[in-house]
């Protein structure tokens, strides 16, 4: 269960997109060696997702194709295409988290929440991505909800925190 690809553009634009602030962010990043992924993290930081709209903007800013800038976006985990929910859990899905269970957990998460992988809850306070290790193997299974870890989760845990989340 993956979440689609997003188009390279739309028609409409992005909530919230402000070409002139993308164009400053790109700018000040352009100069730097391998200027595509901190152009990329600036404006996630920014904007809370890459826009579609930004693509275009730095292929041209770098002097490589639209389609270059789309690998790099769909290729790291870490990008977004989309803004993200309010809040954002992290499930390892990492070999020792598989190995107590994290399958089993996120898929019934998903499940209850009617989502897939990367997608945000109707009312858009929830995304849950995947991750490929972060590091808390001894606690497994793990995640992450805003950056803050949590371990050893089972079923009650995680929709406790799934709960959580979405109250907040």
């Amino acid at each position: 269960m993956s979440a689609p690809a997003a188009p390279l553009h739309s028609a409409a634009p992005s909530p919230g997109w402000d070409g002139a602030l993308a164009a400053e962010v790109i700018a000040a990043h352009s100069r730097l060696d391998g200027a595509c992924l901190p152009i990329l993290h600036a404006l996630q930081e920014e904007f809370g997702c890459i826009p579609p709209e930004a693509v275009p903007m730095v292929a041209e800013a770098l002097n490589i194709s639209r389609a270059e800038v789309h690998g790099v976006v769909t290729f790291y985990h870490d990008f977004r295409a989309t803004p993200p929910g309010r809040h954002v859990l992290k499930l390892c899905r990492a070999e020792a988290c598989q190995a107590m269970g994290v399958d089993r957990l996120s898929a019934g998460l998903l499940t209850r929440l009617a989502i897939d992988w990367g997608g945000t809850t109707a009312d858009g306070s929830l995304t849950v991505e995947p991750a490929f290790c972060l590091g808390l193997c001894a606690c497994a299974p793990a995640a992450l909800l805003d950056g803050d870890p949590l371990g050893r989760l089972d079923e009650a845990a995680l929709d406790e925190v799934a709960r959580e989340a979405r109250r907040a």
